[in-house]
């Protein structure tokens, strides 16, 4: 039967390690597949890899199982999970499976089949249980965990006596072999809690405080297991547990089943160097009851799917004995998971405490507690802050949560968490605001690592510490009460010497863990603004999810960085923004690529710039431009300098005398960065009204200034610039008329770089350049095009026909293409290239490429002149095809379908392909898709083991992505 589709995250939760993770998003894309499909409950795909036949993967998703012809030990490998991935974002499509797959399915059931028949024909028990015998066993493992207590007693008294300063140089030496003593003893759980003991020892600040905590919890589980039989039952089942005496799971289903409305609220992962864990919390949305339900899979194995954190579902649980029972097994489920919008049950921060110090309480060995908070705000990056300003620290990690400051903005959220003694992991987020989503901590947020434990620090008495460091063998401890926060708290039992230190450290340590109290009178951050725009519909979403992790994207990674850059600026053009949840990848990706950032600066809305306020990495958001369309009244004031600019081009585009006068009366006043920027405001309404302040900005000295002001004026017709410029040039090139023969044209460039070529924002010649051809290029550049028309009485193409001296020439036709790009001159910029000889190579630095780069060729011209360079040189049809609107006009669209199919069949250049294909997938219309399928399934069919079809199948791919994106944002 069909499987219910998995999300990326439950695919890379099955992951053996970072690295297959990282591999797995690598060959997800659809140009490593060369086939695949679904059927029920068997995926299957060929990936190429390094050898000329490709790895056939295919996967069991019931189980789930995993077999691939790569030679990786892992599983699942990279190929494997990778097909998982293109699984679980909808590209793979129903199929009948091939026979190998048919195959190697029929052999697992067999296998099955046997595994499932031996226990009756061989191991079964002929008759009844030998209760006796179980009975010696039991009393045999409780001899030896006795044993091994009393052991571990005598080893924690030693430490103490000769003193924790004398234990740092031996390192976690001592620890693993007292581990492996208790291991031998049958009380794993004991060896478990001495190693993470050892791992404290010399490491980070504070250690001996930490490692003394960690001892007093390992001596109050030695006393516990002294008095067993006088314990309640539910702390002497908690006391077992921790010592290492199992509990099956046919017992924990034996006891009373508890049916909820189970929230899953949570969901963490962990690795160690032999096991994977997952950590799943679930909360009762009737009792409001807590439960863990862990599940666990040797390295190199994969964890069964769960329902995913801001779902839930009707289940019974049952759950283990303890003095606070919190992990739990599913016994029964009664429906399917269902998103929630909110979960019940969130409490204050000092309601949610008072519930952990219950806990803790009852359990003073229970580790991290789950938390569900209500109506939390953030106040900096490591802390939340309720309504009654109570405030909880968040574990320290190697970055911050920039994820959870995303998705709140300063609004309030509602949380769940598992809270330790770092302070609180924080794993879901479900915001109050309009249009918001739930949000789950990402990948790597719940890394390990991150939790912070090497500064987490018990407070314990410093009197307890430093007679700990000592050792009581030097200074004896002396009893009597501790005090810890304040409070003096009694030392019950009448132990001396080491026995008493350890005994009043557990008592102090049992005391901090069961009365976490809040931070009182926190203040938490202002919220962003309002936002003006709605927020980009689910499916699209999903998309840009997709497009920022690269995965389940045709042609890779590359191919979503291109695709991202169309998806941003579509999704701006139609005024909507991006969900909170994306921004920080968003913003690091504006950070990496500066040509994302004006679009990533409209998507990211008032929280981006709320963002970027808090992070150096993100600053350029508050410089880029705004959303001019809905300024606000007080931006100019106090806005971001982006918001200023904003400001400005809409009072301009509204009554531009007014902005010249806004920006004339604060002009000398701003900062010279801002200088720059709020000139280029200008350009909307820009009249002769501008001249007197453009002129004067000409005199700055921040360079940025005085060019930004000499290309306004360079734009401004009869500006005094342009006449100054007009007077340099006609003294540079002037016609000579002849008798015989044709009138041409005589350079004699300037011959110096002077005070005046400077203060009109032209930059001195780079040395080891041509420095008179240098000038003269940029005088020419900034030239009117009509000067040239007017001196000699002709049309652009006549001005362009008439002979130039020969050394000068490339120099004043580089100065015109520069006069032409910047005028946006399309008569000009025809005439230039109709003067250039058809069919000549055309190279990377060509007046014709910077022309066809900047739009100013008609698209017939480009398709007739231009792209037959696509064959020889895709890196100069990179630049030209830039400038051509996209989707490509039909005779560009044909001629680069031309190219493709010429360079695929002759089957001799993959790697010209490869930059044909990358380039045609964004710039191709989308109704080229299914010709391209087409021509892909001949050059498969006639050659099935060369690249060719492939990468004309991911072309087609990316031409469908293309088209769903689009009508995802409409």
């Amino acid at each position: 039967m069909p499987v219910e589709r998995w999300t990326a995250s439950q695919v890379l939760a099955l992951a053996p390690d970072a690295g297959s993770a990282r591999g797995a998003r690598a060959v997800a894309g659809a140009g490593s597949w060369d086939g695949g499909g679904v059927s029920g409950e068997l995926l299957w795909g060929s990936c190429r890899g390094s050898g000329t036949r490709p790895y056939q993967a295919c996967v069991d998703l019931s189980g789930p199982a995993y077999r691939c012809s790569c030679p990786s030990r892992k599983f699942p490998c990279k190929h494997a999970l990778g097909l998982m991935l293109r699984w679980a974002t909808g590209e793979v499509e129903e199929a009948q499976a091939p026979a190998w797959v048919r195959e190697w399915q029929q052999a697992r059931e067999a296998r099955a089949s046997r595994a499932a028949a031996r226990p009756a024909d061989e191991a079964a028990p002929s008759g009844p249980v030998d209760v006796a015998a179980a009975e010696r066993r039991a009393a045999q493992r409780a001899e030896r965990v006795a044993g091994g207590v009393a052991e571990l007693d005598r080893w924690l008294l030693d430490q103490l006596t000769h003193g924790l300063a004398a234990v740092e140089p031996a390192g976690d030496g001592p620890f693993e072999a007292m581990a492996a003593r208790l291991v031998d003893a049958q009380a794993p759980g004991l060896a478990e809690a001495v190693r993470r003991a050892g791992r404290a020892v010399g490491v980070g600040p504070r250690w001996a405080e930490r490692l003394l905590a960690r001892l007093a919890a390992l001596r109050l589980l030695v006393t516990g297991h002294a008095r067993l039989a006088e314990l309640p039952d539910g702390l002497a089942a908690t006391v077992r547990s921790r010592i290492g005496f199992p509990v099956s799971t046919e017992q924990v289903l034996a006891g009373p089943p508890v049916r909820d409305r189970w929230q899953v609220v949570g969901q963490s992962h962990s690795a160690d160097e032999r096991l994977l864990t997952r950590r799943t919390w679930l909360l009762g949305a009737a009792g409001g009851r807590p439960a863990l339900v862990l599940a666990f899979a040797p390295l190199g194995r994969s964890l069964p799917p769960e329902a995913p954190p801001g779902t839930a579902f009707e289940a019974d649980l049952c759950f283990y004995p303890g003095a606070a029972p919190v992990r739990a097994v599913v016994a029964a489920r009664h429906g399917e998971p269902a998103p929630i919008d909110a979960p019940a049950g969130a409490r204050s921060v000092r309601e949610a405490l008072a519930g952990v110090a219950a806990l803790r309480a009852a359990d003073p060995w229970l580790g991290d507690v789950p938390v569900l908070l209500r109506d939390v705000r953030p106040a900096g990056t490591d802390r939340l802050v309720d309504a009654d300003r109570d405030a909880l620290d968040l574990r320290p990690g190697p970055e911050p949560p920039w994820w959870l400051l995303a998705v709140s903005g300063g609004a309030p959220l509602t949380v769940a968490g598992e809270l330790g003694a770092s302070g609180l992991r924080v794993l879901s987020a479900w915001p109050s605001g309009p249009g918001e989503r739930f949000a789950a901590a990402p990948p790597g947020a719940d890394d390990p690592a991150a939790d912070g434990e090497a500064r987490a620090h018990p407070q314990l008495p410093a009197d307890l510490v430093s007679a700990a460091l000592v050792g009581t063998g030097r200074r004896p401890w002396g009893g009597g009460p501790v005090a810890v926060g304040g409070r003096e708290l009694t030392v019950a039992g009448g132990a001396t010497g080491a026995a008493a230190l350890l005994d009043a450290a557990a008592v102090a340590v049992a005391y901090r863990q069961s009365g976490p109290v809040p931070v009182a009178g926190a203040v938490a951050d202002e919220p962003a603004g309002p936002e003006t725009r709605p927020v980009v519909p689910p499916a699209a979403a999903a998309r840009l999810d997709r497009l920022l992790r690269g995965t389940g994207v045709p042609g890779g990674p590359g191919t979503a960085t291109d695709l991202l850059d169309g998806w941003l600026r579509a999704a701006a053009e139609r005024g909507f923004r991006v969900p909170a949840d994306a921004l920080p990848a968003l913003l690091d990706r504006g950070h990496r690529h500066t040509a994302l950032r004006p679009a990533v600066a409209l998507l990211a809305g008032r929280r981006g710039a709320w963002l970027a306020e808090r992070r150096p990495e993100w600053a350029y958001l508050r410089v880029e431009s705004a959303d001019a369309a809905q300024p606000r009244p007080d931006d100019w004031e106090t806005g971001t300098p982006g918001e200023r600019v904003a400001f400005l081009t809409a009072l301009r585009r509204r009554d531009p005398a007014a902005g010249l006068d806004l920006l004339t009366a604060t002009f000398d006043a701003e900062a010279p960065d801002d200088r720059a920027r709020l000139l280029r405001a200008l350009a909307e309404g820009l009249g002769p009204a501008d001249e007197p302040l453009l002129e004067r900005a000409l005199r700055d000295r921040r360079a940025e200034v005085r060019a930004g002001a000499a290309e306004l004026l360079a734009a401004l017709p009869g500006s005094r610039l342009t006449a100054r410029m007009a007077a340099r040039a006609t003294a540079a090139v002037r016609v000579e008329h002849r008798a015989l023969g044709r009138d041409r044209w005589v350079v004699d460039p300037p011959a110096e770089f002077d005070p005046g070529l400077r203060r009109d924002g032209v930059t001195p010649p780079a040395r080891g350049t041509d420095a008179r051809a240098e000038l003269l290029v940029e005088v020419v550049a900034r030239t009117p095009l009509s000067t040239w028309t007017a001196l000699a009485d002709r049309s652009p193409a006549q001005v362009l026909a008439m002979p130039v001296t020969e050394a000068w020439a490339p120099a004043l036709r580089r100065g015109l293409t520069r006069a032409a790009v910047a005028a946006g001159d399309a008569e000009w910029a025809q005439a230039l290239a109709g003067t250039a000889e058809r069919g000549r190579p055309v190279g990377p630095d060509d007046d014709l490429v910077t022309l066809a780069a900047r739009g100013l060729l008609p698209a017939e011209w480009v398709a007739t002149h231009l792209v037959p360079a696509l064959a020889r040189d895709p890196g100069v049809a990179r630049r030209v095809l830039a400038g051509v609107p996209t989707p490509w006009p039909e005779p560009v669209a044909r001629a680069v379908y031309a190219a493709v199919e010429a360079v695929a069949r002759a089957g001799t250049f993959s790697w010209q392909l490869r930059e044909l294909c990358a380039l045609a997938a964004t710039g191709m219309p989308v109704a080229w898709a299914p010709p391209l399928a087409r021509l892909a399934e001949g050059l498969t069919a006639r050659a099935p083991d060369k690249r060719a079809g492939a990468l004309v199948t991911t072309l087609a791919a990316a031409l469908t992505f293309r088209h769903d994106m689009t009508e995802e944002l409409r």
